[in-house]
């Protein structure tokens, strides 16, 4: 089973790809790997922020969510962080682990 530290290790690995390929400003994550209440199907969170003048068109940001799941060998839910909705906001700001 998949930990934080091995989900930040990998994509560490892979950050100055992540940044050339997809434009990214930042990228966290939150959830259940935070909290450490993942199970063997948990999904990992992802928050991502891009550089203004480069957000994605769906089909791109498909093709990162589709990306980081073969690194990551696991179901992401890839969140751009302009895109949270309001009720859930704070909570995941909160607990979001950038790397």
């Amino acid at each position: 089973m998949r930990t934080l530290n091995k989900i930040r290790e990998i994509l560490l690995k892979h950050i100055d790809e992540l940044r050339r390929i997809y434009k990214i400003k930042e990228i966290g994550v939150f959830g259940s790997f935070i909290r450490e209440k993942q199970k063997r199907n948990s999904d990992i969170d992802i928050l991502v922020e891009f550089k203004d003048e480069n957000i994605p068109d769906l089909l791109k940001f498909i093709e990162m969510e589709s990306y980081l799941e073969k690194l990551l060998k696991k179901k992401v839910d890839l969140v751009r962080k302009g895109g949270v909705r309001p009720e859930l906001k704070d909570i995941i700001l909160k607990e979001v682990v950038y790397l």
